[in-house]
This record gives C-alpha cells, sequence and structure tokens, in this order.
C-alpha cells in the first residue's frame, strides 16, 4: 500500500468514525423537541432510514474533502504532519508535538469566546430558544461532539474547504506561481470560517422554529471565531492543531454547560 493511499485511508476513517458517532445521538427525541414537530405524529419514514442518510451525506462530503485536500494540500504548502508521519511510517509523536501546545491554548481560548457570545447574546434571544438549546446541548453525546466536532468537522472545513478556497484564490489570481501569499490565507480562513459558522444556521433555525437577525448573528459571529483559530492552527501548525483545538474548545463548553 502506498503512502498516499494509507494518508487517504487514515484521514477517511477518522472522519466517517466521527459521522459514525452521530448515530450515538437520539434522533427520534431530538425530532420531537423541534417547534415544528410538536403536536405532530412521528414521520412515516422509518427511523433506520433517517439514521442512514444522516451517514451518507457527511460520509460522501468527507470522502470528498479528503480527496480534495490530499490533491491540493501539499501544493499551498498545507499538512497534516502527524497524520503524513503515519501515512509514510515515520514516528508519530515527533510530528504531533509542535502542535499539542497551540492546539490546547487555542481551544480554551475560543471556547471561552463562544461561552462569552452565548451569554452577551442570550438577552437577545428567545426564552423559547435557549430552553431547546439547552436541551439539545445535553443530548448530545460527548464523544459525538469530539469526533464530530473535533475531528469530522476540521476534516471537510480545514482540510478540505480552506484548502480549497486558498488554492481556487492563488490560481485565480496569481495563476498558481510561486505559492499563495499570506493574503489568500487569510482570506481562505475568514471564508471557511464563516461558512462553518452559517453551516450551524440550519440547527439553530429548527431549535428557534425560524432565523432572527440577533440569532443569526449570535451563531456566525461565535462560530467564526473557532473557525478563525482554527484555519489559523491548521495554517501555522498542522490540521491536528486544529482537531486538538476544536476538542478543547468543546471540552470549555461542556464545562460552561456543566455548570449553567
Amino acid at each position: 500500500m502506498s503512502p498516499r493511499l494509507r494518508l487517504f485511508l487514515l484521514l477517511w476513517i477518522a472522519g466517517f468514525t466521527g459521522v459514525l458517532s452521530f448515530l450515538l445521538v437520539d434522533i427520534s427525541a431530538l425530532i420531537k423537541m423541534l417547534p415544528e414537530a410538536e403536536g405532530m405524529s412521528q414521520p412515516d419514514i422509518p427511523m433506520s432510514v433517517i439514521r442512514l442518510l444522516a451517514v451518507i451525506q457527511p460520509g460522501v462530503l468527507v470522502t470528498l474533502a479528503v480527496l480534495a485536500g490530499m490533491w491540493l494540500a501539499p501544493k499551498a504548502g498545507l499538512h497534516a504532519p502527524a497524520t503524513e508521519a503515519l501515512a509514510e511510517r515515520r514516528p508519530f509523536f515527533p510530528a504531533l508535538r509542535p502542535q499539542i501546545i497551540p492546539g490546547i491554548f487555542g481551544g480554551i481560548l475560543a471556547g471561552m469566546a463562544i461561552t462569552t457570545c452565548w451569554l452577551l447574546a442570550n438577552p437577545f434571544l428567545s426564552d423559547e430558544f435557549i430552553a431547546r438549546a439547552d436541551a439539545f446541548n445535553k443530548m448530545m453525546p460527548p464523544i459525538t461532539r469530539f469526533l464530530y466536532g473535533g475531528v469530522t468537522e476540521e476534516i471537510l472545513l480545514r482540510w478540505g474547504m480552506m484548502t480549497l478556497i486558498v488554492c481556487a484564490l492563488w490560481k485565480a489570481f496569481d495563476r498558481g506561481k510561486g505559492s499563495p501569499s499570506s493574503v489568500w490565507f487569510v482570506v481562505s480562513i475568514v471564508a471557511s470560517a464563516i461558512l462553518f459558522g452559517a453551516g450551524h444556521l440550519p440547527i439553530a433555525s429548527a431549535l428557534s422554529g425560524g432565523l432572527t437577525a440577533a440569532l443569526t448573528i449570535y451563531v456566525i459571529t461565535a462560530n467564526s471565531i473557532f473557525g478563525i483559530a482554527a484555519g489559523f492552527l491548521y495554517w501555522k501548525r498542522g490540521l491536528e492543531s486544529a482537531v486538538i483545538a476544536h476538542m478543547f474548545a468543546h471540552l470549555v463548553l461542556l464545562a460552561a454547560i456543566a455548570f449553567s
């Protein structure tokens, strides 16, 4: 097996494991708590089909993100150093070590910033949404937060999307000459962070029964803060540093939920 195939398998398995962890969520209970579902019977679609669809779509996206990153990341100078070391059968920990402290530090700060955004936004959000959001957070298993949020979302948004944006800007404006300018990295970090934030709007809308200006601003701002931190870690340290940061951000959020 070639190193590139091993790299693909390592990243894909990691990402798809996060997708499978979503099956630990009680989807039936989640559907019942949504405003649109109150007072209504369960959909005719069997729950097994709903669970299958919940795996297929993100599974396809993970596959595309892994392939895009493998093709484009080396051209842009972006890396998953520890995973690449495993794929090339080199020592794993020396490649991971420089990423650990920045990842932990960045994740804790980002988690604190997200918590602060939540506290500042609370007066502008409806009591119904706050109650449903609290219930949603409590029904989300920590393992799903760490694996889907920490691993799968980083493969999708950083390894896939951010890398793609960097290379698209580099090709469009510099014709792919030299190496990508720092400007393109910054723009791609912000763009992928906003997309990351916007990606949380559907569940926020479902929990609230519709989006308001305050809710939209809160969701995009809070999640974009983390997206920017993760993007810079991916650029400067490596994909695993962003993964570590995402996990520690969720650790801070879990602590905030426990003490709220």
